[in-house]
């Protein structure tokens, strides 16, 4: 069996490099009934902090999927892949509405995605506390 399990505390470069890569990636919510909920988004990924970011509006289904668990946070996950590399990044999120934290999540977005997200103020941030870590490549 291959193992795909990552260090969360101590990922290689090369999983790191391609966090920082341009890549679409999707997120996997929780609707209320238990079924996912997966769309697409552009996460960054603070591994030092273990924290992952997705930017969205405040009325989004995955915003209201996230709030809808409380303050425990919910289980979600994010994914990227190219080819026959892959990434996931598992744990609770919480929506932050603090104006700091979504300009530092706009910045990132900004720096990984090499544009500048389009104005809007409903905006608000998915921060992801990372607990588990899997891919190849």
């Amino acid at each position: 069996m291959v193992k795909h399990s990552v260090d969360p505390d101590a990922p290689d470069e090369p999983y790191l490099a391609f966090w920082r890569e341009r890549h679409l990636c999707t997120l996997t919510t929780l609707r209320p009934d238990g079924s996912p909920h997966v769309v697409p988004v552009g996460v960054t990924y603070d591994p030092g902090a273990r924290l992952a970011r997705v930017i969205t509006s405040g009325a989004s289904a995955k915003a209201s999927h996230v709030l809808a668990a409380g303050h425990e946070g919910a289980r979600v996950a994010v994914c990227q892949v190219d080819g026959r590399r892959w990434a996931t990044l598992e744990g609770r999120a919480r929506v932050r509405t603090e104006p700091e934290r979504v300009a530092e999540a706009e910045r990132r977005y900004a720096e990984r995605y090499e544009r500048t997200p389009r104005p809007n103020p409903a905006r608000v941030v998915i921060e992801i506390e990372v607990e588990r870590a899997l891919g190849h490549g």
